[in-house]
């Protein structure tokens, strides 16, 4: 036997163990007591840090913060956002000479070049005002035969209908529901902004019986089954 392992044998190791194991369980004591801190004791930026940009920040709002996610809003929304505003939107894409509506396009040119707008809000609010909305043709019989359907139902809140052929941003409209929607007739009935297809699809799913569900599950109210008894 060695001289050296005699050695180790006579003088055996205390119960604190080797020296990284001593730095680990320290850095881990660290890390809890820092953890406790945090959950526990209620704390802000000194008044120093708020002056050069931060806000007010608390437990409260950081935890808030690691929760919220970044909402991934399609395409089809900006189109949405910009129908359901006011008449002056419209010459948005039809005086924008050089858009193209065959490829996809920033939410921002959606909102006039506003690249401040809160996207994830604006999803939430379409889906609640206008869970459900009618891209029409006012000489249509197949558009006219859905939004006579829809008006069966008594829908809380009603369709929102836009009539594309009296719009000036008619022709892009449609380009762009060619490549979002795939669909490219009309009536493109887009419920919680998804298009379920046109009339004849809409149609269906009232004689299966499909329908109610459906628009009751995007946040409308149907007072009635459409059979208009």
């Amino acid at each position: 036997m060695s001289a050296s392992y005699s050695r180790d044998l006579n003088h055996p190791k205390g119960i604190g163990g080797s020296p990284i194991r001593r730095r680990r369980f320290t850095l881990f004591a660290i890390l809890l007591l820092g953890l406790v801190f945090f959950i526990f004791v209620p704390w802000e930026l000194p008044p120093s840090l708020k002056g050069v940009g931060f806000s007010s920040i608390s437990r409260a709002s950081v935890a808030q913060l690691m929760k919220s996610k970044k909402v991934e809003v399609d395409e089809i929304y900006g189109l949405l956002h910009l129908v359901t505003g006011d008449n002056e939107q419209e010459h948005v894409l039809s005086n924008a000479v050089h858009l193209d509506p065959t490829e996809p396009l920033e939410l921002s040119v959606y909102a006039a070049g506003d690249t401040t707008l809160d996207w994830g809000k604006e999803y939430a609010s379409l889906n609640k005002d206008y869970p459900i909305v009618v891209f029409s043709k006012t000489y249509c019989p197949f558009s006219q035969r859905a939004k006579a359907l829809l008006e069966a139902y008594d829908i809380q809140p009603p369709p929102k209908v836009i009539e594309v052929d009296i719009r000036d941003d008619g022709n892009v409209i449609k380009h762009l529901l060619t490549r979002l929607t795939h669909h490219s007739t009309f009536p493109n009935i887009i419920i919680r902004g998804r298009s379920i297809g046109g009339s004849d699809e809409l149609q269906k799913l009232h004689a299966n019986k499909t329908l109610t569900k459906l628009l009751e599950d995007a946040g409308a109210k149907p007072k009635s089954d459409g059979s208009g008894k």
